[in-house]
């Protein structure tokens, strides 16, 4: 396997959830931003923007929603938007109709964009020596987020990053095998579960170690826990919400 700086960083990435009181410096910023800019993007369509969240209020208002207590604490908070208002914009102001803005395969590459854009910003980060953690959980309560953000219609919050100087070193969690995941040319249908076993016991044992949230709790019983029951949550109005934003109006 070949090995440099790049490639042992990504490796050995950690989700930090632990931050210094300090936030990023105008250059980290701008460096942050730059960096975003230059990702590979579906069409040159350029379909995302990033909101920086500073303000106390709102920010404890997200960590609400969210129910992770490091959300909008020490550190800086980013939403990573779908944006398809902009170029809306630019076609109804230019004397056009909306065209496919409105169509789920314009907002999949609007999504591509977003998430491209995050992990850009993510390897930049850990260049940088600071640390950062993903937030889903914008999207556990997607009505309420919306209008917390006070997003115009055609956006869609996709990730949050919460980014700062690490004040943790957490463990290095376990990932899944390569045989599970990695195929050449055609996708391996032959699973067992069983064939987990050897994985289920360091999962065990990296959570039975874990200096913080300890919990002993393999991955297959993971997933066959609450995570994939069945039960009706706040996130289950996504379709709503998109539909509510003028998106993926073709898909009922």
């Amino acid at each position: 396997m070949i090995h440099n700086k790049t490639i042992d960083s990504q490796i050995n990435h950690r989700s930090i959830r632990a931050f210094k009181d300090q936030p990023l410096t105008k250059e980290q910023l701008e460096t942050l931003y730059t960096v975003a800019q230059h990702t590979p993007t579906s069409m040159f369509m350029q379909n995302f923007s990033i909101l920086h969240i500073t303000n106390e209020a709102k920010r404890a208002k997200i960590r609400e929603l969210c129910n992770q207590q490091y959300v909008g604490a020490e550190g800086d908070l980013f939403i990573f938007i779908a944006d398809l208002y902009r170029n809306q914009q630019i076609r109804k102001q230019l004397g056009k109709d909306d065209g496919r803005v409105h169509m789920t395969d314009i907002f999949f590459q609007a999504m591509e964009d977003t998430i491209l854009a995050f992990q850009n910003v993510a390897n930049a980060v850990e260049s940088m020596g600071l640390g950062y953690v993903p937030l889903g959980t914008i999207n556990d309560h997607p009505l309420k987020m919306l209008e917390e953000l006070d997003l115009p219609e055609l956006t869609f919050p996709v990730l949050g990053m919460q980014v700062g100087i690490p004040n943790q070193e957490p463990q290095l969690k376990p990932r899944l095998p390569l045989k599970f995941t990695c195929f050449e040319e055609e996708y391996n249908k032959d699973f067992k579960v069983e064939d987990l076993a050897d994985y289920d016991k360091i999962v065990t044992t990296y959570y039975d170690l874990r200096d913080s949230n300890r919990r002993i709790d393999s991955f297959t019983k993971q997933i066959t826990g609450q995570k994939l029951d069945k039960a009706i949550i706040d996130r289950d109005q996504l379709p709503e919400e998109l539909h509510q934003q003028g998106l993926c109006l073709d898909w009922k």
